[in-house]
């Protein structure tokens, strides 16, 4: 097959807006270490794209979710930097884990038991200590099953750390109580938002996810992170309407005047979803574009009275600072990045 054309779609990263965001969180942690949360292929921003800035940057641990995410990133880290979170949920997975080096985060007494059977060596270990996701129950604790593992990071998660409620202290004494049970290397608790908490809630090792790739999920971070996904759109075709004609599904925007309006190549399956869409807008540089009408799969139309100049080709860019786009969408900061849809491309 030839080479195909440029596309008409780019998600262009700032790259050193994201080593500075890792560079910022680092600092935040005080004398702990900064990892790097990596799951969804870098909260869908792009593993290759991603985690080659975050390993220069200086980050040497990385979190995934699944067993299929290691591969992508050993291409740029060694195994035994990548911990999976979810640990191993079968026979399979901890033979896996033994064969490539990648490290289990052991979430209950059974994954303990698969882990052991496997002849298991290092390991870290998820404790819950109130979020009641994945994690051993505190009770649990002095199973023989945990004393017979070689734990390097001691773990647990912060449930509400994007706020400010007396849950973040409840857990972060419960963590601190049942650090003495259990012999480790390193204690780790703080997520993007804990790491904003203070750097009590630092301990050894933080896990930055959100913020790495720009989010903002509390206003104390507003001031360091910067914004790191640009999501760009060409226009693919003009048409002058008229008054009294109507746009897209349902023929929800019915012009009131003639007008001039662009056909964009962005939609839903591209991660702009329809709830962008009353009150939504694309930008050419600092003018908004309202949107008209729904927002289709593939493409989206938006009025071009304010840039009469634009044409054929032309490119605009979705409004994607993450804690403005949240307000504006009703869609969370981590939606808005993993959603985004794969002809996305970098530029």
């Amino acid at each position: 097959m030839p080479d195909a054309p440029p596309p008409t779609l780019r998600l262009r990263l700032d790259r050193e807006a994201l080593a500075g965001n890792w560079r910022a969180l680092d600092n935040l942690s005080g004398s702990a270490e900064a990892g790097a949360a990596v799951k969804a292929d870098c909260y869908g921003l792009g593993i290759d794209a991603c985690l080659p800035t975050l390993r220069d940057a200086g980050a040497k641990q990385f979190f995934v979710a699944h067993w299929s995410e290691v591969a992508a990133v050993a291409r740029h880290v060694p195994p035994a930097q990548i911990s999976v979170l979810h640990g191993p949920l079968t026979p399979a997975d901890a033979a896996y884990s033994k064969a490539c080096g990648a490290v289990p985060v052991i979430n209950s007494l059974e994954q303990a038991q698969r882990w052991l059977d496997a002849g298991g060596r290092r390991c870290d270990l998820m404790i819950d200590t109130g979020i009641n996701r994945l994690g051993l129950a505190p009770a649990e604790i002095g199973d023989p099953l945990v004393g017979a593992l070689e734990v390097n990071t001691l773990m647990s998660h912060l449930a509400c750390a994007d706020e400010d409620v007396d849950m973040n202290a409840r857990q972060l004494a419960a963590f601190r109580t049942l650090l003495p049970l259990v012999p480790h290397q390193r204690a780790s608790l703080a997520n993007s938002a804990g790491i904003a908490l203070g750097r009590e809630y630092a301990f050894d090792l933080t896990r930055p996810g959100l913020a790495l790739y720009g989010g903002v999920p509390r206003d104390d971070l507003a001031g360091p992170i910067r914004q790191v996904a640009f999501p760009e759109a060409a226009i693919i075709q003009l048409r002058d309407l008229e008054a009294g004609q109507t746009v897209g599904y349902n023929a929800t925007f019915t012009a009131d005047a003639p007008m001039r309006a662009g056909v964009v190549s962005i939609g839903y399956a591209d991660g702009f979803l329809r709830s962008w869409g009353k009150g939504g807008y694309l930008l050419n540089g600092d003018i908004r574009l309202r949107l008209l009408g729904k927002i289709s799969m593939d493409m989206v139309v938006v009025d071009l009275t304010m840039a009469p100049g634009l044409r054929e080709g032309d490119w605009l860019s979705l409004p994607y600072s993450l804690p403005d786009a949240a307000r504006q969408s009703a869609l969370s900061q981590y939606e808005l990045l993993t959603v985004l849809g794969s002809r996305l491309k970098q530029a």
